[in-house]
């Protein structure tokens, strides 16, 4: 096939998410992509620069398609519907597009602003559905949603690692979590309004 003219950075992106979700993201090399688009390497340098450009884009690629995954899931739900809906969502984004996922843990510059940006808009959408769900101050929004996040993100590494061999469904597993996790937060609701009463 002769090689491709007029590459554009989202044909890159969607061809390193091919090879990530096929191979992994340690196969996403600027070489490997060369290949697949039928160009040579130095004209990926058009458009990233380098390895760790290419890691860097394609981790804010990932957040901003996690941000409308969650996004699409909260739409008219609130409180606990919609805080489950988005572990769903979430569980999804990871199962079905497992090396896209993968390349957000792969940013080279974790301080850089596009980057920054793009997850703390996922952060605030969940923070706002436990603020608006559950009267949370700042500081238990916060709390809240780190937790929410360190549960998908273990089980979905896990299950993408193979690490869950017991002759249980996992998508009960995944239910029973959120269930679990949402009812931990009416506890800490509860205790919450309980010392509120308290001052007053």
């Amino acid at each position: 096939m002769s090689p491709r003219n007029g590459v554009k950075l989202q044909d890159i992106l969607e061809a390193a998410e091919d090879v990530a979700n096929e191979r992994g993201m340690g196969e996403v090399t600027l070489t490997t992509l060369a290949q697949k688009l039928h160009i040579r390497p130095p004209s990926l340098y058009n458009h990233v620069d380098g390895l760790n450009g290419l890691r860097q884009a394609l981790a804010l690629h990932s957040l901003e398609k996690l941000e409308e995954a969650l996004m699409s899931a909260a739409v008219g739900r609130a409180g606990e519907e919609a805080l489950i809906a988005m572990g769903r969502a979430y569980m999804q984004y990871a199962r079905e597009r497992p090396g896209l996922y993968e390349s957000m843990l792969y940013a080279t510059d974790r301080n850089d602003t596009e980057l920054r940006h793009a997850a703390d808009r996922v952060a605030e959408l969940v923070i706002t559905v436990l603020s608006s769900g559950y009267g949370f101050n700042e500081a238990d929004c916060i709390h809240a949603a780190r937790g929410f996040r360190s549960l998908l993100h273990g089980f979905a590494s896990l299950e993408q690692k193979g690490g869950f061999g017991l002759p249980v469904d996992v998508d009960q597993s995944i239910e029973v979590m959120m269930d679990t996790f949402c009812a931990g937060l009416r506890v800490l609701q509860q205790k919450r309004e309980g010392e509120h009463s308290d001052k007053n």
